[in-house]
């Protein structure tokens, strides 16, 4: 059977003991070993240890970021002693450990490597530390669903730093530093934790108390300017808490946090239910002197309405697969390009509602994704539905020719949330918006009859036509479980919006990525399936020498690209593994792939008025 009708069985349930008040649970404390070396020390005290002997686990990935990451590989020096003398630990898989047999409490101790500047893991200098705790706070086997509590202490080289988390506090100090509980270990891993000298930007949307912490305030004190981020900030989430819940515009949760971590260049973020983690390069936070929102500043914005969008779809909303998550395997899902591919959709499309971009700019935005996905040769190989599937293998392992063999279920997913979003506006009487909030009122919502069930791999054609009347079988025939692209050009047609295909760059035209190495050398990163560079017999880790005699530069080829004509033959040299070889190939190009979009010149009143509806255009 192919993965898209795969029977998709539950995870087996863990054997777990029930709580009772007599009984406390899982006791951590978590500080600061060795900032220098990046090591986090944790202790966890268990009063009532299985008597067969205790097991403890960590997660082998985190909720979001789909890919077996081996977080025990950074779990250093574990001991433990029971009524204080010690007892022997044996590692009987790649991610537990049992303690021998003993009566009476019993203490673990142990460090923790955290030097993975990313949203999935743990971070620690003497400048910041961060860590989610599924990378950090063993599990005791069979009491995960007993409250958990955590004391967090400050270092003594800073006692100025702050701590930044949403999970919730027992007695904390007034930096945050102190002890914390969850209800149960999976909570306890949704609520990353961020300690350093944070600038903290506060305010209110949709009755939840919201936050923006920013590490290393020091270095961006001036530079940064915090009162446009509270405002922005506050529109695009008062606008999707609306989308949400448009009678009550009342948030989910009591309190949001986002967690920043600016770096020379980085980007991404990591959902969780109350809060996100997020990376970004210093360049996209907005100065006290920017006038128009630029480039790099609209990203950062996109990041965080991404993020923030997740809330509801994938961490209330979730897959069946999901319900629950099962930490210690693959949680393989047909149903990625729903709960990535739609947030995608949302992303910019809810800063372009809170009038923080331009229709253009959306537009833009939208070009670039349809180019990326046409430059993919990917997409006829592997459905969107088989991508989510392949997550684990694929996308989060990417490789030479990554691209000839995947598709992105964020981007292709996004293009399959606006053909369906598109097709709901011309054919019936709502939109998507109409199908997120079903879902979100059966599956997610705290009274949603389903929210335990999750969404079935096959529920959404169902619920489509539930909301509009309309066949869908069709559609997710072709376009989902089959590679062909939504009919894109023919639905921005019917809004008003032009379609036109411009020229490609030299390199993307012959199929070819470079690297400029030292000197100038370009060193083959891929070959696109069906290009000119394939042709010529090139391959990943290829070295290229001459073209037609003239040194392979790459203003070299751009030039020799622009005076090409049909019927002339490039010749090429290059190094593979050191030796040379040497190839005579006819020029040609690839379809172009590069899409522009723009507003109709002169589009019709209906054309218009769905315009207006869509992109808050004047009608």
């Amino acid at each position: 059977m192919t993965p898209n009708s795969r029977p998709r069985p539950r995870p087996a349930a863990r054997r777990v003991i029930t709580p009772s008040p007599e009984r406390s649970g899982p006791n951590y404390r978590v500080s600061i070993a060795d900032a220098s070396a990046h090591q986090f020390q944790v202790e966890l005290d268990l009063t009532d240890p299985g008597g067969a002997g205790q097991e403890f686990w960590l997660p082998v990935w985190i909720p979001g970021s789909y890919l077996v990451r081996e977080f025990a590989r950074h779990v250093l020096r574990l001991q433990a002693w029971c009524g204080g003398k010690t007892v022997d630990v044996e590692k009987i898989a790649k991610n537990r450990w049992r303690v021998a047999p003993c009566d009476g409490p019993l203490r673990l101790r142990y460090t923790v490597y955290a030097f993975d500047l990313s949203v999935r893991t743990a971070y620690l200098d003497t400048q910041r530390g961060f860590f989610n705790p599924s990378s950090l706070l063993l599990a005791a086997a069979g009491r995960e669903a007993w409250p958990h509590t955590v004391a967090i202490s400050a270092p003594d080289f800073a006692p100025h730093w702050t701590l930044a988390t949403t999970l919730p506090a027992v007695q904390c100090d007034a930096n945050g530093f102190g002890s914390r509980r969850a209800e149960r270990y999976d909570d306890l891993i949704d609520h990353p934790v961020e300690m350093g000298d944070l600038m903290q930007i506060p305010f209110n949307a949709g009755g939840a108390a919201h936050r923006m912490v920013i590490a290393h305030a020091s270095a961006l004190r001036g530079t940064v300017d915090a009162r446009r981020l509270a405002r922005d900030l506050k529109r695009i989430c008062a606008a999707q808490i609306a989308l949400f819940e448009p009678s009550r515009k009342r948030a989910p949760f009591d309190r949001y946090l986002f967690m920043v971590a600016p770096t020379a260049d980085g980007y991404g973020g990591l959902e969780h239910r109350d809060s996100t983690a997020l990376m970004c390069s210093r360049r996209s936070l907005p100065h006290p002197r920017m006038q128009a929102a630029d480039g790099d500043y609209r990203d950062f914005l996109g990041l965080c309405s991404h993020e923030y969008f997740h809330a509801w779809n994938v961490k209330r909303i979730k897959p069946r697969a999901f319900t629950p998550y099962d930490l210690e395997r693959e949680n393989p899902t047909t149903l990625l390009w729903l709960f990535e591919g739609f947030t995608a959709y949302y992303d910019d499309l809810m800063v372009l509602r809170a009038g923080l971009i331009t229709p253009q700019q959306y537009l833009d935005g939208l070009a670039r994704t349809l180019g990326a996905v046409q430059r993919t040769p990917g997409r006829s190989v592997q459905s969107v539905a088989e991508a989510s599937f392949d997550a684990w293998t694929k996308y989060y392992r990417p490789d030479e020719n990554t691209a000839n063999a995947t598709v992105s279920y964020y981007q292709l997913g996004a293009m399959v949330a606006l053909a369906i979003d598109l097709r709901l506006r011309r054919e019936s009487d709502v939109t998507l918006d109409d199908v997120m909030r079903l879902l979100w009122t059966r599956y997610g919502r705290a009274d949603a009859p389903l929210r335990d069930e999750g969404v079935a791999e096959d529920a959404l054609p169902g619920l489509l036509k539930e909301v509009s009347g309309l066949d869908w079988r069709a559609f997710f025939r072709r376009h989902v479980h089959g590679t062909e692209l939504p009919p894109l050009k023919a639905r921005f047609a019917d809004f008003g919006v032009q379609w036109s295909v411009l020229e490609d760059t030299p390199l993307d035209a012959l199929g070819l990525a470079v690297q400029e190495q030292a000197g100038g050398w370009l060193s083959v990163q891929r070959v696109r399936n069906g290009g000119w560079a394939e042709r010529a017999g090139l391959a990943a880790g290829d070295l290229l020498l001459t073209l037609d005699g003239e040194r392979a530069r790459k203003s070299v080829i751009e030039r020799r690209h622009a005076l090409a004509a049909k019927g002339d033959n490039w010749r090429l040299s290059w190094l593979r593994q050191d030796l040379e070889q040497q190839s005579q190939t006819p020029w040609f190009v690839m379809p172009a792939s590069r899409v522009q979009l723009r507003p109709a010149d002169r589009p019709q009143r209906s054309q218009r008025q769905r315009q207006s509806a869509w992109l808050g255009t004047a009608p």
